[in-house]
């Protein structure tokens, strides 16, 4: 299935996707998304919702009512987990790191689908990074590998938004990958039983009509798997949790050509199987400190 939240006078409320436009509201099954997504019941009650509907007789989804698709308690993220994209003067062909990169983006970074994002005032280099999010449905707590799958929720699209200048004046990352609203999640989230393999996904990114990033999830160095078992051995995910796998390094011409993001950019991010998430960025009307 592929759910939403979206938003109704009486208030968000969670919604199949049906025959690729209709919307099917679950409000009756489960009162969220997360709710919904953590109950096998519900789950059950959902899949049988949807195949019974007729679509022809459901509203066309608004895309201007569609909201972040969960509040994620914790989101946490992934760096250099392409295999090719590693920190600035290291060796693209080292050998892999031992352990995953992980750092965390805070609750005020959260954005919904058609939430433009704010350049913060005096930002002199922000960018973006697509990736795979994978929504935690069970809780997971010191899981073993072979069970760490079996927590999944769902699949979901992330632009891990950064803010390079700060991100470089600091060993620790969070004044680079945090600024309110740098978290564009969604637009839905594809059950596991309807997505593709999680480790063979075509992810890109779109930039002014140039595709600027296409790497398989196939060169990561961790899989999904590997990452909820080892996240889940230090803190417990809890259902409604985003753990962000990694952007991969952009294409060498994009490189080369690396331009901060600015007022009326758009980027898309693709990824085979899970869909697009467009993300316009404005400029701040405030003044920098």
């Amino acid at each position: 299935m592929r759910l939403v939240t979206y938003a109704t006078p009486a208030g968000a409320r969670p919604a199949a996707v049906v025959a690729g436009d209709r919307l099917l509201d679950l409000g009756g099954i489960a009162g969220s998304l997360t709710d919904l997504l953590s109950s096998d019941a519900a789950l059950d009650a959902a899949r049988a919702a949807v195949a019974s509907a007729d679509a022809d007789s459901l509203p066309v989804v608004d895309a201007a009512d569609v909201l972040a698709p969960v509040v994620p308690g914790k989101i946490l993220c992934l760096g250099y987990n392409y295999r090719g994209h590693v920190p600035d003067g290291v060796d693209p062909t080292a050998n892999d790191p031992e352990y995953p990169d992980v750092f965390v983006k805070t609750s005020n970074t959260l954005a919904g689908p058609n939430d433009a994002v704010v350049i913060p005032p005096g930002a002199t280099d922000v960018d973006y990074e697509g990736e795979v999010a994978v929504v935690i449905g069970r809780r997971a707590q010191r899981v073993s590998l072979e069970d760490a799958l079996d927590h999944v929720g769902g699949y979901t699209i992330l632009n891990d938004v950064s803010d390079r200048a700060w991100q470089r004046r600091q060993s620790q990352w969070a004044l680079g990958k945090c600024s309110d609203g740098f978290a564009p999640l969604g637009p839905w989230v594809v059950t596991p039983d309807e997505a593709p393999d999680p480790q063979d996904l075509l992810v890109e990114v779109v930039r002014d009509g140039v595709v600027t990033v296409s790497q398989s999830t196939s060169t990561t160095i961790f899989s999904v798997a590997y990452v909820i078992h080892h996240i889940s051995q230090v803190l417990t995910l809890e259902p409604g949790d985003i753990v962000s796998t990694g952007t991969p390094q952009k294409l060498p011409a994009a490189q080369d050509a690396h331009r901060p993001l600015a007022d009326g950019d758009e980027v898309t991010v693709r990824i085979a199987g899970l869909g697009e998430l467009t993300t316009r960025f404005v400029a701040s009307q405030e003044s920098a400190a």
